[in-house]
């Protein structure tokens, strides 16, 4: 519990940071509105195009008698606009902070430097660190489709559909979201990403706190456009402790006065490989 309540520590302290640096927070928003404004597109299309879709494809449906050709492709369109809404909000984050990589490696520094200590830099070019992050985008919303369709499926269950395997994809969700925004200031500190899957995992329920608010906060209409800003704050200060604080008169961890939410144990430098499950643990089993 003391995990959990940390996470949202963090992010609760990176709202913060960005009210208290209003020009930083209108600076992150410019991300967020341009990668609403192509989702909405995205999903009004969807909307329009969802029947013809699922008519072309079941043709064998064709012949079908009233009411039934009705109620299974309004189903199905149902079902297609469904996915297609959940990709929307898992790939949200993804696509923003590629997007605005510029804008938010720019705050995550700013947080860096008005934290104290040394601010890491990756000492990569703008176009390799692109790269970078679209390729481990892509991995990583890889495992999140693959989590995603199998607690889909897992969804028709009666009962433990509709109770437990929610939950179980808003934590899913939230670790992996987490993951995402904590690569702007990790991969600045060199660290690729089967590294930071283990970070990560060593510390899963101070994830899950941080991770999981923001996803159910994501759920409100516009909310993610404008808690993005302070989301890579709030996870700028965590990558900070996890890591260690590179300035040596910087409190010690738990003490009184340290930045952010209350520090938590450096990551070791002896590091381990990543397993081959992404960091998340294997998918559940009912």
């Amino acid at each position: 519990m003391r995990d959990l309540a940390g996470g949202f520590g963090y992010l609760l302290a990176g709202q913060r940071w960005v009210f208290r640096h209003g020009r930083w927070l209108g600076f992150g928003l410019l991300p967020g509105l341009v990668s609403l404004a192509l989702y909405a597109g995205a999903l009004i299309g969807l909307g329009y195009g969802a029947d013809d879709l699922t008519a072309w494809a079941t043709p064998f449906a064709d012949d079908w008698s009233a009411p039934w050709l009705g109620l299974f492709r309004g189903f199905l369109t149902g079902l297609v606009f469904c996915l297609g809404l959940f990709l929307a909000v898992i790939t949200f984050t993804a696509v923003t902070l590629l997007i605005g990589q510029p804008f938010y490696e720019s705050l995550s520094e700013q947080v860096d430097r008005t934290e104290g200590g040394a601010v890491p830099e990756s000492g990569l070019s703008l176009g390799r660190e692109l790269w970078i992050s679209a390729r481990d985008s892509v991995k990583v919303l890889g495992r999140v489709v693959l989590y995603g369709i199998l607690l889909f499926a897992l969804g028709f269950i009666p009962v433990i559909g509709q109770t437990v395997i929610p939950v179980i994809g808003f934590c899913v969700s939230g670790y992996f979201l987490t993951q995402e925004l904590t690569a702007v200031a990790l991969q600045r500190r060199k660290i690729d990403l089967s590294e930071r899957l283990v970070l990560l995992r060593t510390r899963r329920m101070l994830v899950l706190g941080f991770g999981v608010p923001l996803v159910l906060s994501f759920l409100v209409p516009l909310v993610a456009v404008f808690l993005m800003p302070g989301a890579v704050a709030g996870a700028t200060l965590m990558a900070r402790d996890l890591t260690g604080a590179e300035d040596p008169s910087a409190p010690a961890p738990g003490a009184a006065g340290a930045p952010g939410a209350p520090a938590v144990e450096a990551w070791p430098q002896s590091r381990p490989q990543a397993p081959a499950d992404g960091g998340f643990g294997p998918p559940p089993r009912m």
